[in-house]
Parts: C-alpha cells; sequence; structure tokens
C-alpha cells in the first residue's frame, strides 16, 4: 500500500509538501542532506524523497529501496541526476506552474534596473522629494531596445511573449535553434550579445552554462549593455561582471540569483547601477503553492500509479 511508504525529507521544504504527503505516508525528516541523524536501518527503507535542495549520489547511495525523488524546483541541479539514473531511480521536477510568476519577475526586474524605480521610491520615502525636488532623470530606457534571450525554454517564451508589446527587438541564443518562433538566432552567446544590447539569462545550472556570461560576453554586450539574470548565479563570471558594472563595460545589470546564495558580494551591493533582488522571482504564495503541490502529486503517483507526472528527462520512466 502507497501508505506504507517511507518519505525521505533532507532539509527544509515547504509547509506545504510536508503536509501532503503525511497525509499519505510515513515521512522521515532529517535537517541535511548528510542524513546524520537517521539510523541505517531507517534509511534502508526509504522508497521515496521530496527535496528543495541537495540530494547528493552520497544520500542516493545509503537509500537501497529509493524509487524516486521529488524536488521543488523547475531547476534540480541540486539533484545528482547521475546517479538517480544510474539506479533507474526516478527524479521529478516542478515545471510549468512557475513560467508565468518568473516570467512576470523578470519584466519587472528589467523595467526596475534600466528606469531605476527603486531608488526612486527610496528617495520618496526618504522625504527627499519634497525637499531636493525631482528625482534624477534614469540614464537608460527600454525604447528602442535590442533583447537577446540566453535559453528559450518555457520561462524564456513567456519572457519573449511579455517582451513583444515593449516593442523591442528579440533574438536568442539555445543549444539548438526552435523551428516553432520567427525571433532571430545566433549559435553562440558572444554572437547574440553582439547583436543586442540587453541580455536575458534564463538557463539551468549545467558544465555548459557555468560561467557562459564571461568578460568576453559582456564586452560585446557594450557599454549600453544591461544583463538580467533570473536563471542561475553560476552562469555569470561574478568578477567580470562586477568590473564591468565598475568600468562602463556594460550600464547596468538585474539580478535574482547569485553563485552562493544567500550570500551576495558587497561590491554588487555597493554598486549604483545594479537592481538586485533575493531569488523571489517565483516567491507568490500561489506559485509556491502550486510547486509544492505538483512535488507532493509526482510522488502520490508514482506510488499510486507507477507514473511520475514530470520526471526529468535525465532518469528513466517505466511502471514500478
Amino acid at each position: 500500500m502507497s501508505d506504507q511508504a517511507l518519505v525521505l525529507i533532507p532539509g527544509r521544504i515547504h509547509p506545504r509538501v510536508r503536509a501532503r504527503l503525511a497525509e499519505r505516508f510515513e515521512v522521515l525528516e532529517v535537517a541535511d542532506a548528510s542524513a546524520a541523524e537517521a539510523t541505517p536501518e531507517q534509511l534502508a527503507r526509504v522508497r521515496g524523497a521530496a527535496v528543495s535542495g541537495r540530494f547528493p549520489a552520497s544520500l542516493i547511495e545509503r537509500l537501497p529501496k529509493l524509487e524516486m525523488i521529488g524536488s521543488f524546483g523547475v531547476g534540480y541541479d541540486g539533484v545528482d541526476v547521475g546517479a538517480a539514473a544510474a539506479r533507474g531511480i526516478i527524479v521529478t521536477h516542478t515545471p510549468d506552474v512557475l513560467n508565468d510568476e518568473v516570467a512576470d519577475t523578470t519584466i519587472a526586474l528589467l523595467l526596475n534596473t534600466v528606469r531605476q524605480f527603486h531608488f526612486a521610491e527610496r528617495y520618496l520615502r526618504e522625504g527627499r522629494w519634497e525637499r531636493e525636488g525631482a528625482f534624477p532623470l534614469s540614464p537608460l530606457s527600454l525604447k528602442g531596445r535590442k533583447v537577446g534571450i540566453h535559453g528559450l525554454g518555457r520561462i524564456g517564451m513567456e519572457i519573449a511573449a511579455r517582451l513583444a508589446p515593449f516593442k523591442v527587438d528579440i533574438a536568442y541564443h539555445t543549444r539548438r535553434p526552435r523551428e516553432d518562433v520567427s525571433y532571430v538566432y545566433h549559435d553562440s552567446l558572444v554572437g547574440l550579445a553582439k547583436a543586442v544590447d540587453i541580455l536575458i539569462s534564463i538557463v539551468p545550472s549545467t558544465p555548459q552554462t557555468n560561467g557562459a556570461i564571461n568578460a568576453e560576453v559582456l564586452a560585446a554586450l557594450g557599454s549600453n549593455g544591461v544583463l538580467i539574470n533570473v536563471g542561475r548565479g553560476t552562469t555569470v563570471d561574478d568578477a567580470a561582471l562586477i568590473a564591468g558594472l565598475q568600468n562602463g563595460t556594460i550600464a547596468a545589470a538585474g539580478l535574482d540569483v547569485f553563485t552562493a546564495e544567500p550570500h551576495v558580494p558587497q561590491a554588487l551591493i555597493d554598486l549604483p547601477n545594479v537592481s538586485l533582488l533575493p531569488h523571489v522571482a517565483s516567491a507568490s504564495v500561489p506559485t509556491r503553492d502550486a510547486m509544492a503541490d505538483l512535488v507532493a502529486d509526482n510522488v502520490i503517483s508514482w506510488f499510486d500509479t507507477g507514473r511520475p507526472l514530470t520526471p526529468v528527462p535525465e532518469t528513466p520512466v517505466s511502471p514500478r
């Protein structure tokens, strides 16, 4: 029976996941992926898992009966999918339910970055408008811009759809061109950066994307260029970005993700030409609830039917 299965939750996760799984399964909660407080006997009984963050091979190796891992988020780079696939363990994630929220946040972050609305609001709240007069004109605008999207997957397509009414030209770079869009394709990230003056990155963390936005790409983007990153912090070479913002290689950046979250380099915080958010692109109650439900629904579906709802492509999909 599915209600007999033991499901492991390593570390923090949305409380809705915990509550829904506890209704159907026996749940084993541990502080983190080390599972240091769990006994070998407990780990030997674990058949499912739900995680928001790390699920390394070292943990997978200690779970001989593990069948599936439900990961919270569209990105799942914290889970060692290679180790899972080698064991025939299903990994699921939460695509689509957060697409709209992340795309909306991307547009807000872009506008905030080019028009400096965060500084303007602070100016008003500090009483400076009344004391000192009008807030200074923003040095940048969205008018007449060319936007390049680094990663034209589900969220990238939603971002592009939202950009269209702003009357900007849109181009993109992905591993392979899409046949279902009319946007201009560039076969290299440097080529895309040369062709546009706003670069929006929405790619997962992979060996190919890590550090992809480097000094060469930023130089190609140019002194009027704006970088927006809502994908993964590891995509950007931090040192190159900070130097580029300091010396005028690019004009501005808007970041929702960082390499060593929640740590943000003080050099970025001190810059006047950045807009910084604490990884909140999908952080609304309705969207996070929907993500939590999809994690739980994947686990429930696996144990009820032997089929996951939203498996990642790297792991096999076959009935138990």
